[in-house]
């Protein structure tokens, strides 16, 4: 068997061509370039120096994670690109997987670790065990591969708690070791040792070779199905998110360029989805109250009201799911109202299904109350309808 490895999942780029028993060529770059800029022309370097027609592989061995997003977003990029191109299957193999098998055939903890930053490391826990060959009158022993651990992202701390806890000595590699050599000093309370420079950082030729293993047993996908693993959001998602948690939460009146978005959060939310041409009816009506509720410069919910009379009636209030149970749907009800006071609207109007026991929590909290059921309004499935209102004044 004949595998592309690919790895470009942390500081180090790497390249190989891998066979059962032999690898065919590697090629390893630890230096200041973006991954972007040095993996394809080394897989074409590599290529063209031992001549590789790419349609004798057999499969592309992939490392998927953990590890930097953009590493990790590149390596599956062109490993996707490869495969669909090629119609090759992809072996998605976790990158500490890949970095505890450089240490082969070893007896103690092997334990990988990549700075993920803020003290924490993206690792996993493994050793190898002897397994005597099953051929008679033979010596030969085929050490196993085993997870004690799989990968996770966890605190330097906890770490070192779980590997005190094995009471086994520990071989440490990975990008990690240098940033936390010295917390590693400080806690351990079991032998600990570093790998050498040759085997403690990843080598595509380990990826490969774990790859095939993994192939045999059935592990494999095809390039379509193939997505690495983050095992945490990334830094900028984590900003982002912060910022939306304690951004505040405010309320307009809906425009024509709003449409889309609503629409698509309609058809998340709701199996009668609206269109986007019957939000943009809606806002073309005189006799409508359209709402947005925005946080942190996103559209977080909506709110489409009807006016006739002295009435308004909802038609459609919603917030999108990460951001329920954050006052957005109660501040566009108060701002409706507020609207509705000034246009001398008196009463607000609104349906909701009987089970949806959430929306009637919160309108009778926002001084709605019941006047009435009105019997298999609902569709999909079949339910009554609580009708609900209360006047617009305070």
């Amino acid at each position: 068997m004949r595998v592309l490895a690919i790895d470009s999942s942390g500081l180090t780029a790497t390249v190989a061509v891998v066979e059962d028993t032999q690898t065919i060529a590697e090629y390893t770059v630890n230096y200041k370039k973006t991954h972007s800029q040095t993996l394809l022309p080394m897989i074409d370097e590599m290529a063209r120096m031992i001549e590789l027609d790419l349609n004798t592989l057999d499969a592309i061995a992939v490392s998927g994670g953990p590890g930097s997003f953009t590493g990790l977003r590149i390596g599956s990029a062109t490993a996707k690109g490869l495969g669909l191109a090629l119609d090759k299957p992809l072996i998605h193999v976790p990158t500490v997987d890949a970095l505890a098998y450089s240490v082969y055939g070893c007896g103690d903890i092997i334990c990988p670790i990549m700075d993920a930053r803020r003290k924490q490391v993206y690792t996993g826990i493994y050793t190898f065990s002897a397994k005597a060959g099953e051929t008679e009158g033979t010596n030969l022993v085929e050490p196993v591969f085993q997870v004690l651990k799989m990968q996770m992202a966890v605190s330097v701390e906890d770490l070192i708690r779980r590997l005190n806890n094995y009471n086994r000595p520990v071989v440490f590699l990975g990008d990690g070791v240098p940033v936390y050599s010295e917390m590693l000093s400080e806690g351990l309370k079991v032998p600990y040792s570093f790998a050498p420079s040759y085997m403690n950082r990843q080598r595509a030729a380990v990826v490969g070779a774990l790859g095939i293993r993994y192939f045999k047993a059935g592990k494999f996908e095809t390039a379509a199905e193939h997505k690495p693993d983050y095992l945490r959001v990334s830094q900028a998602e984590r900003e982002r998110a912060e910022r939306e948690k304690n951004a505040k939460t405010t309320v307009r009146r809906m425009t024509m360029e709003d449409a889309a978005a609503v629409a698509e959060m309609e058809h998340q939310l709701f199996a009668d989805a609206w269109s986007e041409k019957a939000v943009l009816d809606t806002l073309g009506l005189s006799n409508t109250i359209c709402l947005t509720a925005e946080k942190a410069g996103r559209i977080t919910g909506y709110l489409l009201a009807y006016t006739a009379a002295d009435e308004a009636e909802i038609a459609r209030i919603a917030v999108a799911k990460e951001f329920q149970r954050q006052g957005a749907a109660r501040t566009m009800l108060e701002e409706l109202f507020d609207l509705c006071a000034q246009q001398e609207v008196g009463k607000v109007l609104l349906d909701v299904r009987e089970s949806n026991a959430a929306a009637r929590s919160l309108y009778e909290h926002a001084g709605f109350k019941e006047d009435g059921v009105r019997q298999k309004f609902y569709e999909n499935p079949v339910e009554d309808a609580i009708l609900m209102s209360r006047p617009t004044g305070k």
